[in-house]
Formats: C-alpha cells, structure tokens, sequence
C-alpha cells in the first residue's frame, strides 16, 4: 500500500464528507494505493455515522472510536499502530489541512528518502492571539531545545516514513513535538516544506487558553526525557552530589572551627551555618533517592493503557 491517511477528529461531522471527497480525488488522480484511518477521539455528535457511513461505500475507509475523549496524542497512537501504508499522512479533520499537498509529500518521504516531512503553514488565518502568537513562543523555544530547525511544530500535515511511526511513542499532549520525538529515536533526516492553511469552514477550533501553557509543559518535558529520560540518576545523582557536598563542607568547617579556633564561643547549632549545611544534605539524600526511584521505575515499567476503544471499522 502506498499512503496511509490518519486524520484525528472530534466533532466535526460537519467536514468529514467533503474531506474524504477530496482525499479519494487526490489518490484516485495518482493513482495511489490508499487506506484513510479516521480517529473519533469521543466525539459528542453525528461523526461516526458519518464515517460508519463512508465505510460502507469505500472500504479502504477505516475508523477507531474512542470510548471517550483522550486528546490528540492519544489518537494518534493508536492510529500509528494500525496504518499499513509506506508512507503516513496525518491532517486535521476541519479542512484546514489541503489533500491537495499529499502528492508532494509522498514524494519527498518515497524519492527523497526523508524520514519526516512536517508542514509549514507560512500563512495562516487563524486568531493572532489565541493561535498565532503562542505557536510563534513554542515554535521558537522548540527550536532552541530540540536543535530542528522547523517553524511549524505543531502543523498537522505531517509525512512519515511507516517506520518512523511504528518507533514512535506518541503519548500525553506531545503531538506538538513528534519532529522532536522522531530525532530523539534516531531518525535525523528531517525536513519541512510549506503547505497551504485554509480558513476554518464548520464549526468552531477545539484550542483554548490551556494551550499555551500546556504547550510549554510539553515542551519542558520532552526536553528532560531527551536528555534524562534513560538515565535519570545522571542528572538527579549529579544534584545530589553537588548538594550533598555543599553541606558536608559547610559541616566540616563548623567541626574544624569549634575545636581549633573558637572553642568557647556560640554552639554550632546556633550557627545558620549549620541549618545551611543540615538542608543541602538533606536535599543531596532526597537527589539520590529520587535518581534510584527513577532508575527503578525504568526497569519495572510495564505499557499501561492510555485510552479505550469503543468501536473499530475495518481495522
């Protein structure tokens, strides 16, 4: 099979047959194999029947139903774990993603060889302040802590190689970075290319204020599980032993102090340099149990489910 489409959704029956109309006279026009998995991420209104409906005239139509909504990450995983294609489409199901790109982008994954093709949505019509401008602040803070030079994280029209998506643990909010997460597998060639943003048709955009702060969260998170991830005790052992340090000395000057040059005066209890060196060692023991803890749980964990599925079509 050639494409692999996944589109992620959640209340937006409004678009989802114009969509598919448009994807099938993509494929169709280049005849391209193709399969379109569509992701319900518990949506409230009609849009599993409209995709039940879809399947039954189209069987390369796909759907997974979530039994409620898990978010985003979460559907793409569960998408990833089922496409077939060798090359893998995500967009958005609001239309404002354009089909019209895919051509190209299967081109650069299939003849190019890249690893991962992200969009880049140079001109947009969205809010500047509820969209915009905090895709900007991500965008460039991303930039500083992945080291991939992208202007678009977080554009939904994204191509991957299907080895790419099948290495991948999409799981939290981290959708915004799966460039980052790609890297952090070892998967290096990868680039972006400039994709049309059309304004948004039915309905109403699914992004609140809590973006922009969650936004940020990820982005702190998947910076220390890049850099810590494996090996946690490197960084909280390393802590511990700073702190750990800092208050010995401060101990051994206190005990060098009373006995050889102050014998009479004030108890070293009365000293703040005491409290000062009772805390650091305090804070060093708690570094290093929370470095084992760590280590612990790396070597204990077991895939624990992130989300339920309540229906599946043809997959």
């Amino acid at each position: 099979m050639d494409i692999s489409v996944v589109i992620p959704l959640l209340n937006e029956e409004e678009s989802l047959n114009e969509l598919y109309d448009w994807i099938v006279k993509v494929m169709q026009s280049n005849r391209y194999s193709y399969e379109i998995l569509f992701i319900d991420d518990g949506s409230t209104d009609n849009s599993w029947k409209v995709i039940e409906k879809l399947s039954e005239k189209d069987s390369n139509v796909k759907g997974i139903r979530f039994q409620k909504n898990y978010g985003k990450s979460q559907a793409l995983n569960a998408g990833f774990k089922k496409v077939k294609g060798d090359v893998v489409i995500t967009m958005d199901a609001d239309l404002q993603d354009s089909p019209d790109e895919i051509p190209e982008l299967y081109h650069l994954i299939k003849k190019e060889n890249f690893d991962l093709i992200s969009g880049w949505k140079k001109k947009r019509y969205d809010s500047k302040i509820r969209k915009n401008l905090p895709s900007k602040l991500f965008n460039a803070a991303a930039r500083k802590t992945s080291g991939l030079k992208l202007h678009d994280f977080n554009c939904g029209l994204k191509a991957y190689k299907n080895e790419v998506v099948k290495n991948i643990d999409v799981n939290g909010e981290m959708h915004r970075y799966i460039p980052v997460l790609a890297k952090n597998a070892g998967y290096t060639k990868i680039d972006e290319k400039v994709v049309a943003h059309q304004a948004r048709k039915y309905g109403i955009t699914k992004f609140g204020i809590d973006r922009f702060i969650n936004g940020f969260l990820d982005l702190i998170t998947i910076w220390f599980l890049s850099k810590f991830g494996k090996r946690p005790m490197h960084l909280f052992g390393l802590l511990g032993t700073i702190m750990f340090i800092i208050g010995c000395t401060f101990a051994f000057y206190l005990g060098i102090d009373k006995l050889f040059f102050n014998p009479t005066g004030r108890l070293i209890t009365q000293r703040p340099q005491f409290y000062l060196a009772l805390v650091t060692m305090i804070i060093g023991t708690q570094f290093f149990l929370a470095g084992f803890l760590g280590e612990i749980i790396l070597r204990t964990k077991t895939d624990t489910k992130r989300y339920t599925i309540s229906s599946k079509i043809n997959c």
